[in-house]
């Protein structure tokens, strides 16, 4: 088994929804995005993934995030739109386009992370 990983960012806003404490005002984090494929079959140029395409791919994907106010997104409507959540919003975007994700992890904070796997 084979993996790679990429790393990306966004800046943007949310607040929690059914939360007492300060998460429930407006706040912003600049996220760090983590993104691992798996897989057992090489190309003819021995890689699992072009680090390009997956990045391109990603970031598509990530770019439409950046600079918002998440909970205004259609997608985040009466969601409470926490790291765990986010992390498996991009996880669902990102198999559509590359079926091998095995994995997205989003970091708020240098230290506290989520991550989606199915």
């Amino acid at each position: 088994m084979f993996e790679v990983k990429i790393e990306t960012h966004f800046s943007a806003a949310h607040h929690l929804l059914n939360y007492r404490g300060e998460c429930e005002n407006q706040h912003g984090h600049n996220w760090k995005v983590e993104v691992y494929v798996r897989g057992t079959e090489l190309d003819k140029s021995n890689i699992l993934i072009d680090f390009k395409v997956l990045k391109k791919k990603v970031n598509e994907i990530v770019d439409y995030l950046d600079h918002t106010d998440i909970n205004t997104l259609p997608e985040f409507n009466e969601v409470s739109p926490s790291s765990e959540i986010i992390s498996r919003f991009l996880f669902k975007k990102i198999k559509n386009e590359i079926p091998d994700v095995f994995k997205v992890s989003v970091w708020e904070t240098p230290t506290s992370c989520a991550s989606y796997f199915e």
